[in-house]
């Protein structure tokens, strides 16, 4: 179950990156997706989360940039990224919910991927 993430790298400030995350197992459509980010010494912080009914929900920082997207066929959660900025430079994390709905509270989420690399350069 535990998902995958890829499509991170190195972008240019104002450019644009899809990220991608599947994660294998039963039962994909009835829960909630997130994704969260990690910059060096910071803590981990939200980013996006889609529910179970595709019921969108984003940070402030990237409202209007970034758009979260699910294909239960595929059991895949996207993350496109828009005029991205270098503040949006960190580790981004896919997540399964425990539960159909959305939070932006890590505890609302049981499986973790590894972690694919945003860096945006100035």
């Amino acid at each position: 179950v535990q998902p995958v993430e890829s499509g991170g790298g190195m972008v240019p400030a104002g450019g644009s990156l899809r990220l991608s995350c599947v994660a294998a197992g039963r039962d994909f459509s009835t829960y909630a997706m997130g994704w969260f980010r990690q910059a060096p010494g910071k803590e981990r912080e939200f980013v996006a989360a889609i529910d179970w009914s595709g019921a969108t929900m984003y940070a402030d920082s990237v409202k209007g940039r970034f758009a979260i997207s699910r294909d239960n066929a595929n059991n895949t959660a996207d993350l496109q990224m828009h005029s991205v900025k270098p503040e949006d430079t960190a580790v981004y994390y896919c997540a399964r919910g425990r539960y159909g709905s959305s939070s932006a509270l890590t505890f609302h989420y049981e499986y973790w991927g590894q972690g694919t690399q945003v860096t945006v350069s100035s």
